[in-house]
């Protein structure tokens, strides 16, 4: 695929609806790859679906958590995949054969995981009301220092080449650490004017250029160059580039990022499908994208190379895209696009093979025919490399590679078929170190009461059928002996994090506290009748609990 075809010579944004990606489960976040071949999808069965783009296929089932995934981040040759969910838990995939390598467990729900955009062994993850921890794969941690204002509402980033760690606090405070020795190289402070501050809310660094955006509660997203604001030093006080807003509806942004290329931003509303798309060197609104009412925004990504956007709302991903129209003008510059048929008068010497009519023009220069042509060497595509990089990363994966189904298999086929999907992801089966996750009654997001009730009951009719069951897993292992030997026991690792606080509730299950206070009201006895007014409020609340309660079973609704 050559990319440079692919640009077009107008606007490079989206700008039109061009489908939805059904995960079966109800998506919550996602992610792109470094080329933007392969989408990750983490939905609220804490499944992990891994879509090839181009094909617009699903391409592997990683069954990666027991709760919901909250935070997608791919590594940079796109062979790892870093998951964090609201169990706690933050799991280290391989996106070829779907087995897991770490899982570390935290005190405090985690809001967000980041790979090292340079080096696959570190990693940031941002716990709830917690410093930032800079992780690597064998489990060691260091915190990311605070400042002297000690607000535990951290947000952090690494900036585009993983030089520097960048934090912001619920008081407007940005800070930007070395990543070798957490040492404050620089620090500023955005204020709405005066003395008031506003809480930082996101940051995202762009892949071209120097630029990042910071995503405030004062509804403004700001554009700072990285290059002023390490010269400033410590309490400086850079100018944003840009400052981005919604005039007349006073948007809140739910996720804002920067387009491919770096010359685009975007924003999506906190109050309904609908996407803002900004000219970074100039600050004005090219495009709005509206999507169904009445829908709420998860995430938003923009595609790596090319001008797509995928967000996601109700569950399903959206994707944002350009029409491609047709232009056969390109090829022959004189080609006429008839609405009826015409008849056509040919010319005496049109099939001619030479035209005696015509005059003979004196060439000018000399025609140099025997032009030698190169066609060995491979010229890296320059949307795949980076301005310090001279050649592509030839161990990136780009692709997943798919068993074909076979009608009518020989005999001993499915022994080794079974084997296969196993490591490709194709049956996917819950992890070994979840099923402790499930035995712990201590964590707060665990199984809803219902189900657990539901579980050891099992009727006495039914113990044949169980039976049956454990036999049937019996041969299954037995046929699939060999891989089974081969599958590694993943250990889970506390990260013991003293400060961090353990009755925390993750955000996207903040739904569960008014449930409770409401169940609490239905168990009272009515004593007085209450007015008309009151009535339709308690019905309007008890449909929302209800709701509430059949998403718990079966798939939530995040907000």
């Amino acid at each position: 695929m050559n990319l440079e075809l692919l640009e077009s010579f107008g606007q490079n944004f989206p700008e039109d609806f061009d489908g939805t990606l059904d995960c079966v489960s109800i998506a919550i976040t996602c992610a792109f790859n470094r080329q933007g071949t392969l989408l990750a999808v983490g939905c609220n069965d804490g499944r992990i679906v891994v879509w090839d783009f181009l094909t617009r296929g699903i391409a592997k089932f990683i069954n990666a958590h027991v709760h919901p995934v909250c935070s997608l981040s791919w590594n940079r040759s796109g062979k790892k995949l870093l998951s964090a969910a609201t169990d706690n838990t933050v799991a280290i995939w391989d996106v070829l054969s779907g087995d897991n390598d770490k899982v570390f467990r935290f005190p405090s729900p985690v809001l967000k995981v980041q790979w090292h955009p340079r080096n696959s062994t570190q990693f940031l993850v941002c716990p709830l009301k917690h410093a930032a921890v800079l992780m690597t794969v064998k489990g060691d941690h260091k915190v990311v220092p605070l400042d002297d204002d000690s607000d535990l509402n951290i947000i952090a980033s690494f900036d585009r080449r993983g030089r520097y760690i960048y934090t912001g606090n619920a008081k407007g405070r940005i800070l930007a650490f070395n990543i070798d020795n957490l040492e404050i190289a620089a620090s500023f402070r955005v204020t709405t004017g005066g003395l008031n501050t506003t809480a930082i809310k996101s940051l995202e660094f762009a892949r071209r250029g120097e630029c990042f955006l910071v995503n405030s509660a004062d509804r403004i997203i700001r554009v700072y160059e990285s290059r002023e604001v390490l010269t400033c030093g410590k309490d400086g006080e850079p100018e944003p580039m840009q400052k981005l807003q919604d005039l007349v509806n006073k948007t809140l942004w739910k996720k804002c990022c920067f387009s491919g290329d770096g010359e685009y931003i975007v924003a999506g509303s906190a109050r309904q499908h609908s996407l803002y798309i900004w000219e970074k060197a100039v600050g004005n609104l090219v495009k709005i994208l509206h999507g169904t009412k009445g829908e709420l925004l998860l995430d938003v990504v923009w595609h790596p190379v090319r001008p797509i956007i995928a967000s996601i709302s109700s569950g399903l991903v959206s994707i944002w895209a350009q029409n491609q129209v047709e232009n056969w003008s390109a090829f022959a510059p004189d080609f006429k696009e008839l609405d009826e048929n015409v008849e056509y008068d040919e010319r005496e010497s049109e099939f001619d093979l030479e035209d005696e009519d015509k005059e003979k023009e004196e060439s000018k220069a000399p025609v140099e025919e025997d032009t030698e042509v190169d066609v060995c060497t491979v010229e890296p595509i320059q949307a795949f490399v980076s301005s310090d990089e001279d050649e592509e990363d030839k161990e990136a994966l780009l692709f997943l590679p798919v068993s074909p189904d076979v009608e009518e298999p020989e005999d001993g086929w499915q022994a080794s078929s079974e084997a296969k999907r196993t490591s490709q992801g194709a049956i996917p089966r819950v992890p070994e170190y979840f099923s402790q996750i499930l035995e712990n009654d201590d964590q707060t997001t665990a199984v809803p009461e219902k189900k657990k009730s539901q579980a050891p009951e099992t009727p006495t009719t039914g113990d044949k059928r169980t039976r049956h069951s454990h036999d049937s897993d019996k041969k299954r292992n037995q046929s699939d002996g060999p891989p089974s030997g081969k599958k590694k026991k993943t250990k889970m690792m506390d990260i013991d994090l003293p400060d961090a606080p353990r009755d925390e509730i993750h955000p996207i299950l903040n739904v569960k506290k008014p449930q409770e206070k409401t169940h609490s009201k239905k168990s009272k006895p009515q004593k007085s009748k209450s007015s008309k007014q009151e009535k339709s409020r308690h019905k309007d609340r008890n449909k929302g609990d209800d709701g509430a309660g059949e998403n718990a079973g079966k798939g939530r609704q995040y907000y």
